[in-house]
């Protein structure tokens, strides 16, 4: 079925994108998997050509474009090239948007230029190794001395957080209160009693440094401080629908270049003197892959229509990440299955894309909580 979500523009957009991923990505890819980080001056070289900060004015730098179709091109052309260790959509579409709508002009002026040539990367850490999806109850506090915050605490899983330059943490400025108490701070790399920790190591997804942050009595200053004091919370639930569209929209693309694969093994792999995708169970099981793929693309392109329109709700956010990811999760397993042997091999693209595919399902909000927020939704 011919997608009608993209323009010319678009596409010119994404061969651009394919260019440098053919060019400055994916010859490197694993070596950075076996290093487990990507150098900073992939960053650079990502700046210079565009890709960073696409929708921030063009008065500090950026694009100037307000259209997320763009940051859904870059996210499909990179994970269809099997390269999920360059952090630009964390960067871009998570990260930089907090900044872009509840930051003070002079947070604007001063940050993203940087952000915009990549010589600031960005980060946003909320999880804590005592918990993911309880924001309202995280333990990380600052509390207001003067002119500064005095910020004590730990995060992890975050994404960006080895090579990130900004950090903008999630933390209590006021632990009596839960959502209300919430606020963000922009900390910064070099300030005393901010350390990091381990790059961790995960089943999948080995060249995105992945970190351990510790903040040990950092004096950050007041106007480091994203918005109002105390409404933290509600920026995070504001921005959380765009992450959850990035994730699914990254779900979608790797189960369609999963199934690209395997279509394409099981017309040149032969058992029994045919090509095993002409026996009948893996004709249909190619079949189920090929039609639910249809149906999960027209809806995910429907959540990016409305969210360019600023219509999507956070609940439809919630469908499209946890069915999307449910369905990549599916796909690929299946896809390594017809792969047989080889599909085990880390020589075959499959292979990667089953370990990188685990980590949809948890990501962004569990699909259970994913669930629940739209059983609450419905009034449950």
């Amino acid at each position: 079925m011919e997608r009608t979500l993209f323009e010319p523009e678009h596409e010119m957009f994404r061969a651009s994108v394919q260019q440098f991923i053919e060019r400055h990505v994916a010859p490197f890819h694993k070596q950075w998997e076996r290093d487990g980080i990507v150098p900073r001056d992939l960053w650079l070289k990502a700046g210079e050509a565009g890709f960073l900060g696409m929708d921030i004015p063009e008065q500090y730098g950026g694009g100037g474009v307000d259209d997320f179709r763009y940051s859904v091109v870059m996210t499909e052309a990179f994970t269809r090239a099997n390269c999920t260790g360059p952090g630009f959509g964390l960067h871009n579409d998570v990260a930089a948007p907090y900044i872009k709508h509840y930051g003070s002009e002079e947070q604007k002026q001063r940050w993203f230029p940087k952000i915009v040539r990549g010589e600031a990367i960005l980060a946003i850490a909320m999880t804590e190794p005592s918990g993911g999806s309880d924001l309202a109850n995280m333990r990380t506090h600052a509390r207001r001395e003067g002119d500064y915050y005095v910020l004590n605490g730990a995060k992890t899983f975050i994404t960006n957080g080895i090579n990130a330059d900004l950090v903008i943490v999630a933390c209590k400025t006021d632990p009596s209160k839960t959502h209300s108490g919430v606020s963000l701070l922009v900390v910064e790399r070099g300030m005393e009693g901010f350390a990091r920790g381990r790059n961790l190591d995960k089943v999948g997804w080995h060249a995105q440094d992945t970190a351990e942050l510790f903040f040990e009595d950092v004096r950050v200053p007041v106007e480091n401080r994203i918005g109002e004091e105390g409404h933290g919370f509600y920026y995070l639930m504001q921005q959380l629908a765009q992450e959850r569209l990035v994730i699914a929209v990254g779900a979608l693309a790797a189960a369609s270049a999963a199934l690209e694969w395997t279509i394409q093994y099981c017309h040149e792999r032969k058992a029994f003197g045919r090509e095993i995708g002409k026996f009948q169970h893996n004709r249909f099981k190619l079949a189920e892959m090929k039609t639910e793929i249809t149906i999960g693309q027209v809806f995910i392109d429907r959540c990016v229509e409305a969210h360019n329109a600023k219509k999507l709700t956070a609940s439809e956010a919630a469908m499209a990440k946890w069915w999307a990811t449910d369905l990549q999760r599916r796909v690929v397993d299946q896809c390594l299955q017809l792969h047989g042997g080889y599909g085990y091999m880390l020589e075959y693209p499959i292979a990667q894309a089953w370990l990188d595919m685990r980590w949809g399902p948890i990501g962004g909000g569990t699909n259970e909580i994913m669930k629940d927020l739209i059983g609450r939704e419905m009034g449950f």
